[in-house]
C-alpha cells in the first residue's frame, strides 16, 4: 500500500511528536483502532511516521469490540473485517478483543453511557497492552475533541482540564500519547482522499446524541457570531492561560476565625 501525506498535515503530527517527545527508539505502541474516521487516519499517520523517522518502533492495532446490539436484541453490525484488511495493507499487526460495554452500560445507567464506555474501553486497551508486555498506547483525539472536553469540563462541572497530549498512567505503568492533537476534525474528514478508507459505521446506540455533540454544535455555533471563539477556546487550554480568578472556596471551618471576628461581640450580646 502507497502511503503519503501532504507536507501541511505532517508537519502538524511532527510538532506534536516533537514538542511533547512521544516517540522514542525501542517503543513499541498499541494503537486504538475504533474503525471510524480518527483512529484510521491514526494508524495510517503512525505508519508514516515509522517510515520517516530517525527512530526505531513497533505499532501494533487493537480494535475493541463493544458487543452492541440493534433495537431488535441482535448484535449490532460492526464491520471489522475491512478495518482488518486496512491494517494488512499497512502491515501494523492487529487484534480484535469484544468486551460487554453493552451490559456495563445497562448496570451503571446511573452514570454517562460516554463515560461507561471509555472507562472499559481504556481498561481493556490497558490491560492488553500489560499481558504483551507494551508500554505505550495512542489514541486519536484530534484537537477539536481536547477543546470539547475543555468546554465541556466548564459548562458541566465548573472546572477547567481536558486530556494532556502525553500522560503516564503510573498505576499500569503506561504512557498514553495522543499524535493528532494539532489537527482539526475537517482535515481528519478531509484525509480520505489520502487513505481511501470508508469509515466503518458507528455501531454505539447513543452516537450523535450525547453531551459531547451538544457541546460540538454550541461551539460551532458561537464561532459563527464570536471571532475566533474556537482559536480563544484552544489557547485557553495551556498552562499560563489563566488570568485573574477568585481564590477557591472556603469551607465553613476555614471561615470560622474570620467569621467570629465579624460577629463575635454581637453573639456574645445575644447570649
Amino acid at each position: 500500500m502507497k502511503i503519503n501525506l501532504p507536507q501541511s498535515y505532517f508537519s502538524k503530527l511532527l510538532r506534536a511528536v516533537v514538542e511533547f517527545d512521544m516517540i522514542q527508539d525501542g517503543d513499541h505502541i498499541l494503537l486504538g483502532i475504533s474503525g471510524g474516521k480518527d483512529s484510521i487516519f491514526l494508524a495510517y499517520a503512525m505508519k508514516i511516521l515509522q517510515q520517516r523517522l530517525h527512530k526505531k518502533f513497533k505499532l501494533s492495532a487493537l480494535t475493541i469490540n463493544p458487543m452492541f446490539k440493534d433495537e431488535n436484541g441482535q448484535p449490532a453490525f460492526f464491520d471489522i473485517d475491512r478495518a482488518r484488511k486496512f491494517m494488512q495493507a499497512l502491515e501494523i499487526p492487529y487484534d480484535v478483543i469484544d468486551v460487554d460495554i453493552e451490559g456495563a452500560m445497562a448496570e451503571t445507567d446511573y452514570k454517562s453511557p460516554c463515560f461507561t464506555c471509555a472507562f472499559f474501553r481504556r481498561g481493556a486497551m490497558n490491560r492488553y497492552a500489560n499481558e504483551h508486555g507494551i508500554r505505550k498506547i495512542a489514541y486519536a483525539h484530534h484537537n477539536d475533541d481536547a477543546v470539547e472536553t475543555f468546554f465541556m469540563g466548564l459548562l458541566y462541572s465548573g472546572q477547567l482540564h481536558t486530556f494532556t497530549p502525553v500522560t503516564y498512567l503510573d498505576r499500569t505503568d503506561i504512557t498514553v500519547i495522543r499524535p493528532l492533537i494539532y489537527f482539526r476534525e475537517q482535515e481528519i474528514i478531509d484525509a480520505q482522499a489520502f487513505h481511501g478508507f470508508d469509515p466503518v459505521k458507528n455501531p454505539c446506540p447513543h452516537d450523535g446524541n450525547t453531551s459531547r455533540q451538544t457541546v460540538k454544535e454550541l461551539i460551532a455555533k458561537l464561532d459563527q457570531s464570536i471571532p475566533d471563539c474556537y482559536n480563544h477556546l484552544a489557547a485557553s487550554m495551556r498552562q499560563g492561560a489563566l488570568g485573574q480568578l477568585w481564590p477557591a472556596a472556603q469551607s465553613r471551618k476555614e471561615m470560622r476565625e474570620t467569621y467570629y471576628r465579624y460577629m463575635g461581640n454581637h453573639i456574645k450580646q445575644k447570649k
